[in-house]
Order: structure tokens, then sequence, then C-alpha cells
């Protein structure tokens, strides 16, 4: 059952306190790291089989695995897949950045961005084959102009993807996919082998072993972050309703036997209300045993003084995901400022933003959302500035910069400045 903690009987340490898993898979993943950078493509098939018990002969998705995936879905689903991606175009077209020039006494300064070139995607598959992620890792990408983007995804005892991933991935705009996961698929993006084509940047969610993976070659290649177990926070206050925040909580406490739901409440009725409905709706769930390790070990109800001090506390915590089930949501907002992504309004679940609203899904987790930002077009973009200086503006500024390069005692910076004054050094 999800535990009441009252805010004036515990400390702020207990009341934030996070049941982070350690990480102890690091040597696997170094070991398996090796295996794929001196193995190849050799490498790759036999870990499919060792680690997803997928026998394969080629690990590209051929373009038949593409049609037959296509006769397969749904056309409601294929529907709201064009639905999703259209909604989540249109938000991420907003975020592109446009270059600069500027001019200023015989200097022309200016920023270039540039797409990132090939740009590597994880998307979890198995039992929990996300095919929400690949819309919000490779549109973005997409907008950005990436040149290639490649994905990989664990093909399973089936040597197949699901076909909703497949759909996905052709409604999205990526054609490269390789039936790998875990860190054997991080590591090939990283490094490349016969097929798999290295990339320069690595996004996508997953496990450990992805979580690892992308640790060890962060510096061989970029990646967007090493996300944590999944967590919402809901602050709500008497008038919500305890069936709607019970069922919020419930669906990030399916995602993960580590995910974190979290109530702050300023209402002991509600309190107790959302405790006892979620030990109603939580046995009626298909992943009901995850949901119950994640609830019981890591979900809690805070009991509050007032909901300014349920903020106080949302901004300590700077939870991945957050709703605001308030009168005024948007008055409220001006108080929030840690936060991956902000749910408006007793009517906005956590679930539309996952999947059909526009904003993106992949955020930061464990707290980082003091420092970091949710994917965006930003993540598959790169900045070039350039400089050019008149023979007139430099030789009128070539005692400044030696002046400068003087007192950090780097004389040979102070000489080429001064060459192009006429000094011979």
């Amino acid at each position: 059952m999800i535990q009441i903690l009252r805010s004036a009987q515990h400390s702020r340490t207990q009341l934030l306190a996070r049941q982070t898993p350690q990480s102890v898979v690091t040597e696997q993943v170094r070991q398996i790291i090796d295996r794929v950078r001196s193995g190849g493509d050799r490498a790759l098939l036999e870990l499919a089989w060792q680690l997803d018990g997928a026998e394969l002969t080629r690990l590209e998705v051929t373009e038949e695995e593409f049609a037959e995936a296509r006769k397969s879905v749904e056309p409601e689903f294929l529907a709201v897949l064009h639905r999703a991606a259209e909604h989540i175009r249109a938000f991420h077209l907003r975020q592109k950045r446009q270059g600069f020039r500027m001019e200023r006494e015989g200097l022309v300064l200016g920023q270039r961005i540039l797409p990132i070139q090939r740009v590597g995607v994880c998307v979890p598959g198995g039992a929990a084959p996300l095919a929400s992620t690949v819309l919000m890792n490779v549109i973005p990408a997409v907008i950005a102009g990436c040149e290639e983007i490649v994905m990989v995804s664990p093909a399973g005892v089936s040597g197949k993807l699901d076909p909703h991933l497949l759909a996905a991935a052709e409604v999205a705009g990526v054609r490269r996919i390789f039936k790998l996961g875990g860190a054997q698929g991080v590591a090939a993006m990283a490094y490349g082998t016969e097929s798999v084509p290295r990339v320069d940047k690595i996004v996508g969610p997953g496990g450990a072993y992805v979580s690892e993976a992308k640790r060890q070659v962060f510096g061989a290649v970029d990646i967007d972050m090493i996300a944590g177990p999944s967590e919402i926070l809901v602050v709500a206050d008497g008038k919500s309703d305890p069936v709607w925040v019970a069922a919020d909580l419930l669906s990030q406490a399916e995602h993960d036997r580590f995910a974190a739901a979290i109530l702050a409440t300023d209402s002991e009725p509600l309190a107790l209300a959302v405790q006892a409905e979620i030990e109603r709706q939580l046995p009626m769930l298909p992943r009901r045993d995850i949901a119950r390790a994640s609830i019981d070990n890591n979900g809690k109800i805070l009991l509050c003084s007032s909901i300014d001090e349920a903020l106080e506390l949302s901004d300590a915590l700077a939870p991945e995901h957050l709703e605001l089930c308030l009168d005024e949501p948007f008055a409220w907002l001006e108080r929030v400022h840690h936060a991956g992504s902000v749910f408006l309004g007793r009517h906005t679940p956590e679930a539309m933003g996952d999947y059909l609203a526009g904003v993106n899904h992949t955020l930061p987790t464990s707290g980082t959302a003091r420092f970091s930002s949710p994917l965006s077009v930003d993540d598959f973009v790169r900045s070039s500035q350039y400089l050019c200086c008149t023979p007139e503006a430099m030789a009128d500024a070539a005692e400044d910069v030696a002046l400068f390069a003087r007192a950090e005692r780097l004389e040979a910076h102070a000489r080429s400045a001064l060459t192009r004054k006429g000094e011979t050094p």
C-alpha cells in the first residue's frame, strides 16, 4: 500500500528521498562493448541470441518486414499515429533556431546552426514496445535536418520487431532499423560495425544496460541524457477526483518496479481516498506486479500544510512529470521552476503528453530537471561560429589583443596579432 507521510512529522530528506537503483552492470556492459568493438556483426548476432533469444541471420530490418508490418497494423492505430505525428511536428517546428550575422567596425561575426549528421535512436521493445518513443525521438531529428537516422530495438525470440514500432518508424521518417537492444545496440551505433553505421549522437530511453552503455560511450559519441526510472508528482487539492489521481499515479507505476508515483496534497480526505483507490485499481492492471512493487517501494502521498508547501516540495524534487490538479493552474505554473513537463488542470493526465498532444515525452529524471531539458530539436543541432576581420580592423585591434595575450603570458598569441599591424616577430 502507498504510504502517507505528513510533512509536519517528517524531515525534508525523508519526504524527498528517491529509491534510485544503483547500477550493478558496469562490468557486464564494458565486456559487451568490448566484444562488439572487436567482433562487429558476428558479435551482435551472437549477443542477439544469448541476451534476447533472437536467432538472426540479418541485423537490419528489410523492406519486406516493413511491408508486412504495414499490413498487420490496425488502420485505427495508423490513423492515431499520423495524428500524433502531426501534433509532435507542429510543436517541435516552433523550436527550430536560425543562425545570425552581425557587423561592426570592420568585423563580421556570426553563428551557424547545423544539424548533427548521423543520429542513433534507442527504442525499447519486448513486453512494452514504445511506438510513441519512435515518434518523440525521430521527428525532432528530422526537423533539425539530420542526414541519417538509425534506430535500434531488440527483436526477441520471434526474430522480428513489433509491427507497431515499424509503423511508427515509417510515419516518423526513419528507414534504417537494426534488431539490436541493450548495451550491444548502443555499442554498435557508437563505434560502428560492418552493417551498423557509426553515429554522432545517441538518444532514447532504455533499462540499466542501455543507460550504463550510454554513460560508457559518451565522448566517443554524444548522448541525450542518462535516464533514471520514470516518476510523476501530482499536486492536487481536495476538489480533485481520487479516481483520476490514482489512475495517473498508476500510469507511471506500471512502467518500472523502480518508478516513483507521488501525490502532494493539502487534503487528508483526498490522501485517504487516493490510497484506497490505488488498492482498488491496481489488481486490474495487466502489469500489476510491476505496479505493486513501484507503489509499495517508491510510492508516497505527502500530506502538506498547504498547496504552497506542496509546490515548494515539488521544486526541491524537480520531478520528471508534474501534474497540477488545481483551480487556475496557469496561475500556479508561475511557481514552478524545476520540472521536466508540467500538466495543467484536472483534465490533463500525463498520458496525454506521452502520446498525442505534441510535447516531447523524453524528459529529465532523478532531479536533473534542475539543469536539464526535455528532448527537443536543439538536441539534434550544433552551432558553429565565424569571424572575419578587415585589414584595418585587425590593425586597430592588434595592440589590445597583444595586451590581453601578454597578461596571460602567451607571447606567441600577442605576436600573431601584432604581425597584422606590420611588426616583425
